[in-house]
């Protein structure tokens, strides 16, 4: 074996070659082979997670803090003064129906009682004085039932169709001219004599006092409660938007208490504008709706319970009238049993009535709150209390048979004293009291509605203001850190 001889290089070493299988190169894998597994990727994350996360980061920054007082300052003084607005817009709405359309309402109804009442009345005054029958009371009839048509006009026109009030003034609408054509036929028969005129306006009165004077009185009763729900939709107090508004202070105070305490500053000009509009608000709020509560309660005390007693005393009045015309146009032909004794229907009612007439005068002089209102009240309850003087000896000369003589104490002249000058004198007495409590509801009313001009619109200008005055203030505090 030979050896290499001393100090020769080794001979090179070949490259490995890594072993061939048998029958040439691997094949490539296939294109269609399924990849790897790889991880799953994390869920995508809403946004509103997202928000959440960067609110969270904010608001440990005081940055980030500052704008999120700023943002909860601006939506409190701004939700405040949008309650405001809304709610005085709902009450002075109320306050203005009740000053321009309820209460107007519910005086038309009672006027169409009262003239149905008044046609009534003087159509049997008219009766009684014969064939040729006077032309002031022809006229004082016509005059009523022109009213009441005017009045139902106006009533139906303010009215909203299906309602039980349209329906009411729709039924009165057709009973006007079947009593009007009863009149006309009791007119017509009466000027030639015949008895049968008398059967007619017998007719007319039933006709009015069963079916027009309930359907009438009705239509006051809803027109009332119609009143009634507009005084209590305007009186409330605004509770929500008061309590807004002591809230949206509260924090404008906290947020200047906590820039005073880290800065050392005692007053931001833009929340010191904020909460001065939001003081104003709140004051203006409370003020100007304790002052039109003030007020709306005054109309309805001194001028709406004082006018309904007051209509209630003049419809007896009419009624009373018209009953004690008819004692003498039924010549005893209707009567009714009194504890056991027989007496005149007509006259029974006319006691009633005068009952009623009493107790409503003693409640009205008491509801009178000056002399202008217990005046004409006082007259009318004289002229009352001589009429059922007149009254008796206008009774005593029909018991007697004395009919001329007790027509005479009804309506005959002025030598005479009949009962009519009483009943005019009780009406119009009721008229100038009426006229006064009706002056005095349209001030009181007025003053309360006035009382919130100008609140809606005031408070929602405010409230933007002070909204942007505390954004502003805020603002300033966070351009320090910039």
């Amino acid at each position: 074996m030979t050896h290499p001889p001393n100090g020769s290089a080794a001979p090179p070493t070949m490259p490995s070659v890594p072993p061939q299988t048998r029958g040439g190169p691997s094949p490539a894998p296939p294109t269609n082979a399924p990849a790897p597994p790889t991880a799953p990727a994390p869920p995508r994350r809403t946004a509103w997670a997202e928000g959440v996360d960067r609110l969270k980061a904010a608001a440990i920054t005081e940055p980030g803090r500052l704008r999120i007082i700023g943002a909860v300052l601006a939506l409190l003084v701004v939700a405040f003064g949008a309650t405001t607005a809304w709610q005085m817009t709902d009450r002075s709405s109320a306050a203005d129906d009740v000053l321009h359309s309820s209460q107007p309402l519910s005086a038309d109804a009672a006027d169409i009682y009262r003239s149905l009442a008044d046609a009534n009345t003087a159509a049997s005054s008219g009766f009684l004085a014969g064939g040729q029958e006077p032309a002031a009371v022809r006229d004082r009839y016509e005059k009523d039932i022109r009213r009441a048509a005017d009045k139902l006009v106006r009533a139906a026109a303010s009215t909203d169709p299906d309602t039980p009030s349209a329906r009411t003034i729709a039924r009165l609408n057709t009973l006007l001219p079947q009593y009007k054509g009863l009149i006309e036929r009791a007119r017509a028969n009466n000027r030639q004599g015949f008895p049968l005129g008398g059967a007619y306006l017998r007719y007319a009165n039933q006709k009015m006092q069963t079916e027009m004077l309930p359907a009438a009185e009705d239509l006051y009763t809803k027109e009332n409660q119609r009143l009634r729900d507009d005084y209590d939709a305007a009186t409330p107090y605004p509770w929500i938007a008061i309590a807004l508004g002591v809230v949206a202070l509260g924090a404008l105070g906290w947020a200047q208490r906590r820039n005073y305490r880290r800065t050392n500053r005692v007053f931001n000009q833009g929340l010191l504008g904020a909460t001065a509009a939001t003081t104003v608000v709140l004051l203006w709020l409370v003020v100007g709706h304790t002052v039109a509560r003030s007020g709306l309660d005054s109309s309805y005390d001194h001028g709406v319970r004082s006018l309904n007693v007051l209509h209630d005393a003049s419809i007896a009045s009419l009624k009373a009238r018209g009953n004690e015309n008819l004692t003498l146009v039924s010549r005893g032909a209707e009567t009714v049993s009194v504890q056991g004794e027989t007496k005149d229907k007509y006259d029974v009612d006319f006691q009633k009535q005068m009952d009623l007439l009493g107790g409503r005068l003693k409640e009205a002089a008491s509801l009178a709150d000056d002399a202008s209102g217990r005046t004409p009240v006082g007259t009318a309850n004289s002229g009352m209390k001589e009429w059922l003087k007149r009254h008796e000896d206008a009774r005593a000369q029909d018991d007697s048979g004395n009919y001329q003589g007790a027509l005479d104490k009804i309506i005959g002249s002025k030598q005479e004293k009949p009962t009519g000058e009483c009943f005019d004198q009780v009406d119009q007495s009721l008229d100038k009291a009426l006229a006064h409590e009706q002056e005095q509801f349209d001030t009181y009313a007025g003053d309360g509605r006035d009382a919130m001009t100008g609140l809606v619109v005031g408070s929602a200008v405010l409230a933007v203001l002070a909204a942007a005055a505390a954004v502003l203030g805020i603002g300033r505090r966070l351009s320090e850190y910039r």
